[in-house]
């Protein structure tokens, strides 16, 4: 029988992200990515977290590899985190990693307790302006 090793020692961080060359830095183009599963932990009860993550950047010298994105997001399944603190640090390491001209992340969590909660942080380049 083919067992399969789960690491459990991931923790976000940059080293997780990849990053490969932007094929047109020249051009402002904006890359949509949607994030169906993201979990993470109630810091306070020790319950599940579930959120869609929306992601929206235009990148300038490189763009999020996507399979290291998988693992990186993957990484918070047990991380405890408040709602807005780990929108602010999702956006702050993926900046980190590919400095874009423009980011934007939209973090819609579900339901509990009868609350729902939504999240937005972007990131500009200074200076960045969106062309016409």
């Amino acid at each position: 029988m083919n067992k399969s090793k789960i690491n459990n020692n991931l923790v976000p961080s940059k080293e997780i992200l990849e990053a490969f060359t932007n094929p047109n830095p020249e051009r402002d183009y904006t890359i949509c990515i949607n994030i169906p599963e993201f979990t993470c932990l109630c810091p306070k009860t020790g319950q599940p977290d579930f959120a869609i993550l929306n992601l929206e950047y235009i990148p300038n010298k490189e763009c999020i590899e996507l399979k290291s994105l998988k693992n990186y997001v993957w990484s918070y399944r047990n991380h405890g985190a408040f709602h807005e603190a780990v929108t602010n640090q999702i956006l702050d390491h993926l900046n980190k990693t590919i400095r874009p001209r423009f980011m934007r992340l939209k973090a819609i969590f579900n339901v509990r307790g009868g609350i729902d909660t939504t999240i937005s942080v972007e990131f500009k380049q200074p200076g960045w302006k969106a062309k016409d």
